[in-house]
């Protein structure tokens, strides 16, 4: 398996993997919320983002990450694929190439929170509502090189 840059024709999948992670794991959406979120991954963010994508050895991607400078923005894996490595291994990625890295996650996902945490992430701030104004806490955390 080998990390490589998102194609066009990658879209389709990415939208997948995106779908099933987020049914697996957003169990606070409601079906509406589900619906709209969708509706903007699909037509306006995965279209319009630059992703390095996890792919298998029929090049068939297993996960992705989208980043904005330092920023994690999105970090998606396969949920037949948990449990492998492929989120960490996106993590030790982007540490290799900053000294401070943020992300953040929804409170009501204690498993990516506790992922986050377990790759040396600490929580920095809170806030009660999510960008669209949705009441779904986010947590905002940090990485940071140790001298």
């Amino acid at each position: 398996m080998t990390f490589r840059q998102a194609r066009a024709e990658d879209h389709t999948r990415l939208f997948d993997i995106w779908h099933a992670a987020v049914v697996a794991t957003h169990h606070f959406l409601s079906k509406t919320d589900l619906a709209e979120i969708a509706d903007v991954v699909k037509n306006q963010y995965l279209p319009n983002a630059d992703f390095t994508v996890f792919v298998d050895a029929a090049d068939q991607p297993q996960g992705f990450m989208g980043c904005t400078d330092n920023n994690i923005d999105a970090l998606f894996v396969d949920p037949a694929a948990h449990g492998q490595g492929i989120g960490k291994q996106f993590i030790a990625r982007v540490k290799e190439q900053f000294e401070t890295v943020t992300v953040q996650v929804n409170e009501q996902q204690p498993q990516a929170h506790a992922f986050y945490k377990a790759c040396g992430f600490k929580d920095v701030r809170r806030d009660p509502v999510d960008d669209a104004g949705r009441p779904f806490p986010i947590v905002h955390l940090e990485w940071r090189r140790e001298a």
